[in-house]
């Protein structure tokens, strides 16, 4: 049975480095990655990367994905440009199909209310608390942390944020495999290489 794709959301001022890792894994392991913009217009990242997007966001359907990536942007806390894209992670929550947030669009699902019932983490506390939401008991201390179908991570940490994603996935690595991508790429542990590569 085939996969379906894996969303990358990619919007103006969206920071590339904190997918970069989730992104290269798993195409590497045969999962097609698409891009979604707001439109299929070109959008710049942070770092002045140009990226057509592959679709525009109104065209996405959660039934045509297997998860949805969001990363931060700047225009998440300057605007509610991209508030559109937390609507559809509601959508794809609703539709049992799974979101990854990192970094300032787990503000933009704060603002949504999809972190009121949900376990998650981000840059701060008073980083989601500033959005006004009803989450903060739910608030979790780690690099980066799944709550069902709800994968969140802080900025400093895309390698956590990838390795609840390929968990979640579950097609991605097996647990010895995942643990030793892990430490490889989080701790520079060269013990993992072998375990990785047998």
């Amino acid at each position: 049975m085939s996969r379906k794709p894996v969303h990358l959301a990619v919007y103006d001022t969206f920071a590339d480095w904190e997918t970069g890792h989730t992104t290269a894994w798993l195409a590497r392991f045969g999962h097609e990655i698409r891009t979604v913009g707001p439109t299929t217009a070109p959008v710049t990242s942070i770092g002045g990367l140009r990226v057509q997007p592959d679709l525009a966001l109104g065209e996405l359907r959660p039934e045509d994905s297997s998860l949805l990536v969001l990363p931060g942007a700047d225009l998440w806390d300057t605007s509610d440009d991209l508030a559109p894209f937390a609507r559809t992670a509601r959508a794809f929550l609703d539709a049992g199909v799974p979101v990854g947030a990192i970094c300032g669009a787990t503000a933009g699902l704060a603002r949504e209310g999809l972190l009121d019932d949900r376990g998650h983490t981000s840059a701060a506390p008073m980083y989601l608390a500033a959005t006004g939401y009803r989450g903060g008991e739910r608030y979790v201390e780690r690099d980066a942390v799944t709550d069902g179908d709800l994968i969140t991570a802080g900025p400093t940490e895309p390698v956590a944020f990838a390795r609840e994603i390929f968990g979640r996935l579950g097609d991605v690595l097996d647990d010895e495999k995942l643990d030793a991508w892990y430490r490889l790429f989080h701790h520079s542990d060269p013990a993992a290489y072998e375990t990785l590569n047998s």
